[in-house]
């Protein structure tokens, strides 16, 4: 049995997030992890990455934090021949992925701010 249309959009379309998502922890590793920053380097992780997002076919994404992801990839490919310093490179990117972390996790988390007043009928 052939799989419909609707399965094979949910797959692609999980096959670019993936592959965003491949990039952008690609690149913060890089960023993190090297001793010696250079744009040379720079831009040959970026081209070595370039190469695994371009086999996946670009979907429209509508969910917001994987818009901001996308652009985010963007930015960093952005970057790549730019005659600005690495360490601004750095900074900036660094600074766009953790707000990106943090839009993620206040969704995820959310604080009772008075969650002692709503078991007082209980006691």
């Amino acid at each position: 049995m052939a799989a419909s249309k609707k399965a094979i959009e949910n797959a692609n379309r999980l096959r670019y997030i993936r592959a965003l998502e491949r990039f952008k922890k690609s690149i913060l590793s890089y960023l993190l992890n090297s001793d010696a920053l250079d744009n040379e380097k720079y831009n040959k992780k970026i081209d070595n990455a370039l190469k695994l997002l371009n086999r996946v076919e670009e979907v429209q994404l509508y969910k917001g934090e994987l818009q901001d992801l996308q652009q985010l990839v963007k930015k960093m490919i952005g970057y790549k021949d730019s005659d600005e310093d690495i360490d601004n490179i750095k900074e900036e990117l660094l600074y766009s992925i953790n707000q990106l972390e943090k839009s993620k996790n206040a969704k995820r988390y959310k604080k009772d701010k008075h969650s002692h007043s709503k078991y007082e009928e209980w006691e």
